[in-house]
């Protein structure tokens, strides 16, 4: 699978590349992943995003698809790092952050950013998504609404988390970071604050 397409934003001959994979429900090009990539690369990245095999046969041939099996999607994770040259930092939205986390040490990324990461479904705490993250040895940061469905502020505390994974919490955020009108933020301010995070984060890096 080296014929990955990407879409790129921000300068070519950035010191860091940022690979991000979209959910398992919206496209590469949604308005979030969109806006997100954009401001990244605003901020001075080079941004790449791909999509699973099974998001572009929907976009290809229409319909709805569910996603492929995780080997498929680990597989596609493999390809589009090797496609691309230098120092690259990998992850995404929700599923495709969550896959770009199990491979993380694997493929030697230098970091990792995770966007909505679904720490269990919702409505099924018991079923936790966190094994392998105990002992990620990538740095990440994971970018979470507070009252994420998948995993809110105060659940995620109990988990058992690599010391390298930090977390910054959108404040009212739900899965896709926005908050409630009643609670005074906004969403465009969320992604700023999320934006601005990543930025920090990768100029640690």
């Amino acid at each position: 699978m080296s014929d990955t397409e990407f879409l790129f934003d921000g300068p070519a001959g950035a010191k860091l590349t940022v690979i991000l994979a979209h959910g398992a429900g919206a496209p590469m090009d949604s308005p979030f992943m969109a806006q997100f990539a954009a401001r990244l690369g605003d901020s001075g990245y080079r941004v790449a995003r791909f999509e699973f095999p099974y998001m572009a046969r929907r976009r290809a041939e229409g319909g709805r698809r569910p996603p492929d099996r995780q080997p498929v999607l680990l597989e596609s994770w493999r390809a589009a790092v090797s496609a691309l040259d230098g120092k690259v930092v990998i992850g995404g939205k929700s599923m495709g952050g969550r896959m770009a986390s199990m491979i993380a040490d694997e493929v030697g990324a230098h970091g990792l950013i995770c966007i909505g990461y679904p720490f269990h479904p919702p409505g099924k705490p018991e079923s936790l998504r966190t094994a392998h993250l105990a002992a990620l040895q990538t740095p990440a940061l994971i970018l979470q609404g507070e009252r994420d469905p998948f995993g809110g502020r105060d659940e995620v505390a109990g988990y058992d988390l690599s010391p390298k994974i930090r977390l910054a919490w959108l404040p009212d955020g739900d899965h896709d970071l926005k908050p409630r009108k009643k609670s005074g933020f906004t969403a465009e301010g969320n992604i700023t604050d999320a934006v601005e995070a990543a930025a920090g984060f990768l100029a640690e890096l």
